[in-house]
């Protein structure tokens, strides 16, 4: 009996950082968190991007000082909003038969306030 499924599933994520290929690399790594979100009783095994695609892409200059004032400096942030196909490998927990047993408490202690037993 197979319990695995594959799904192919389109992410949008948004990337930022200071260089460029530090926000795409922010971007693709907010995938699996975002995946996560959406199905968060499934057992993920495996997200493999299939293709990226570039929705937008922002370079944001702005001005830095100190104290207001003082060492004004000119910096660049980097933005990206990416579509990516992924296809994922699951487990279905619900396919799975779970055999029940009972703990006797004669042959083991539990203690108080933790999860340890003696």
């Amino acid at each position: 009996m197979a319990i695995e499924e594959k799904k192919n599933k389109v992410v949008r994520v948004k990337g930022r950082a200071e260089t460029k290929a530090a926000a795409i690399s922010d971007g693709l790594t907010k995938i699996q968190k975002t995946i996560l979100k959406e199905h968060p009783d499934q057992v993920i095994l495996r997200i493999e991007p299939k293709s990226v695609e570039v929705l937008s892409a922002k370079e944001v200059c702005y001005t830095e000082k100190f104290l207001f004032f003082f060492m004004p400096r000119e910096r660049i942030s980097y933005e990206v909003e990416l579509q990516v196909t992924t296809e994922m490998l699951m487990i279905q927990a619900e396919a799975l038969a779970f055999e029940k047993s009972s703990e006797h408490e004669a042959t083991s202690i539990r203690i108080p306030f933790t999860s340890k037993r003696i």
